[in-house]
């Protein structure tokens, strides 16, 4: 058997990750920033999305909503070595209207929850803003609902499935390896068992069908459950485990007689601050193609 992997990663000063600290710019923002609302602000991700704001060119955090941590400064809430002077609220319909008063470009990023995520958008559609939403396991009815909204409205919304790098490329490899290959699986692994398959494993599934390609021809049934999940009309195969303290991970298996195709992203850890930790890239792509020869086994 011979492998041939390729892999892309982030190389570090340190062997140890450590939590960096970071400073404001004490100069005064630019009229011509877009003004970002992170909703959701005080999660994990929201932080991270804080910290990238901050740092990032033509951005200016404007303001930071949610639940919990109200009243306290969202850049000591980030860890950072100085206040941004913005306190976390509540109220998402006053940020909003303290931003639509002037005349700059406006945007909110939503991390919230499903079952809020609508009214959200509607919101901020109703003051001019546009939005940007990750919210894990949102109902493809209301990404309907979001998507006539907008439409009405003439205003956009982004609906972003992951926000991981290497999720990207991982399904961007498998749609150009779909059309080479008639069998096709995928392998995942969660350490809980809600909602499974994961909206991950029915997004790439979603991808390669309806490409003109029906996979696993041979083993269509669908009577052994040990097979796996069939997601839609095309034949692609899901099979999901659970595996408490383990990372999330998804596998994709393609096949042909000699040529076994694999590829994954590196599970990241989704806990941290920063965005790598955040799961916003990938410590390392890994894409292996397996090539091996078949022989004839006989017993007397």
């Amino acid at each position: 058997m011979a492998a041939v992997n390729c892999h892309f990663f982030q190389l570090s000063r340190h062997l140890k990750p450590s939590r960096p600290s970071f400073s404001c710019s004490a100069s005064q923002p630019s009229q011509n920033n877009i003004k970002v609302i992170i909703n959701g602000a005080a999660k994990e991700i929201g932080r991270a999305a804080v910290v990238a704001v901050t740092k990032a060119r033509g951005m200016e955090l404007a303001g930071a909503v949610d639940n919990h941590f109200v009243g306290e400064d969202i850049g000591l809430l980030c860890d950072m070595e100085e206040p941004l002077e913005i306190p976390v609220v509540s109220d998402l319909t006053m940020v909003l209207g303290s931003i639509s008063q002037g005349k700059e470009v406006g945007v909110v990023i939503d991390f919230t929850d499903p079952s809020t995520v609508y009214e959200n958008v509607k919101q901020a559609t109703a003051f001019g803003m546009k939005s940007v939403v990750y919210v894990p396991r949102i109902k493809p009815e209301t990404v309907s609902a979001l998507s006539a909204l907008c439409d009405k409205a003439t205003m956009g919304c982004l609906v972003a499935p992951t926000l991981s790098i290497g999720s990207i490329l991982l399904q961007q490899a498998v749609i150009m390896a779909s059309f080479h290959y008639n069998n096709v699986e995928l392998v995942e692994s969660r350490p809980n068992a809600a909602d499974l398959p994961s909206p991950e494993a029915i997004q790439i599934a979603n991808n390669i069908s309806n490409l003109g390609q029906i996979y696993n021809r041979e083993d269509s049934s669908t009577d052994v459950q040990a097979r796996g999940q069939v997601i839609g009309e095309d034949g692609v195969r899901v099979h999901s485990m659970v595996l408490p303290g383990l990372p999330s991970s998804t596998q994709v298996y393609f096949s042909s007689p000699g040529d076994v195709p694999n590829a994954r992203p590196t599970p990241s850890n989704q806990k941290g601050g920063t965005p790598q930790e955040s799961g916003l890239w990938p410590r390392e792509i890994s894409v292996g193609t397996e090539v091996f020869h078949q022989s004839k086994i006989t017993s007397s």
